[in-house]
């Protein structure tokens, strides 16, 4: 019972040190891809032109989606995709999930 509970904590251990790499590795890409020059630093964008990424009601999964494949229905550069693979797409989408 006592290596279960050890075993179990180390997985939620595990998964959260993930999420906060993927959260760092986002922010250097949100950087490096050129997303901060539009949307700020912060997120906060500049509505309306420039929507605020900060507290998006998008999932991660549909960030990573858009990232990953673009929109053909959007005007760029989102009509293209930003990211270069799933990783990237991943990693930047919990990054902007993140931002608060």
């Amino acid at each position: 019972m006592r290596g279960r509970i050890t075993a179990m904590m180390l997985v939620a251990v595990f998964a959260l040190v993930s999420s906060l790499a993927w959260a760092a590795d986002g922010a250097a890409l949100y950087k490096s891809k050129g997303c901060a020059g539009c949307h700020g630093a912060d997120g906060s964008g500049k509505p309306p032109k420039i929507p605020a990424l900060k507290g998006t009601s998008l999932s991660e999964e549909q960030i990573a989606t858009m990232l990953e494949k673009g929109n053909p229905d959007r005007k760029p550069p989102h009509n293209a995709p930003k990211a270069s693979n799933a990783e990237e797409a991943k990693a930047l989408a919990t990054y902007v999930k993140s931002l608060k």
